[in-house]
């Protein structure tokens, strides 16, 4: 069944502008790439067991440093060791995805 278009919906296609689209996403582009810079230079740190163990990521998600107390290495215990450190990777990379949605541009409105 064919229908008719209205007259808004006319106006919204006769509106539509492919040279302000092609503007809009060229902008949209430099905005990604600077938050992506800006996320390839920051640096968030999680910490695990009260500070035994911090763990420094980009924002990236790239692990760039690991710091593990000596009073967190118990050699008869190495399983609460490693418990440790995927905490304090969990909480930088938990971080990090704030950083990511805080850098991220918006989606623009389209018109559609």
């Amino acid at each position: 069944m064919l229908r008719s278009s209205t007259t808004s919906e006319r106006t919204r296609v006769e509106n539509f502008n492919l040279n302000d689209l092609m503007a809009q996403a060229a902008a949209m582009q430099s905005q990604l790439q600077s938050a992506q810079d800006k996320l390839a230079t920051t640096e968030l740190t999680g910490t695990a067991g009260g500070g035994l163990v911090t763990a420094t990521i980009k924002g990236t998600g790239e692990l760039v440093g690991l710091i593990i107390k000596p009073e967190a290495c118990d050699p008869e215990d190495t399983e609460t060791l490693a418990d440790l450190i995927i905490a304090a990777m969990r909480d930088a990379n938990t971080k990090a995805a704030d950083v990511q949605q805080a850098f991220m541009p918006q989606m623009p409105d389209l018109g559609f």
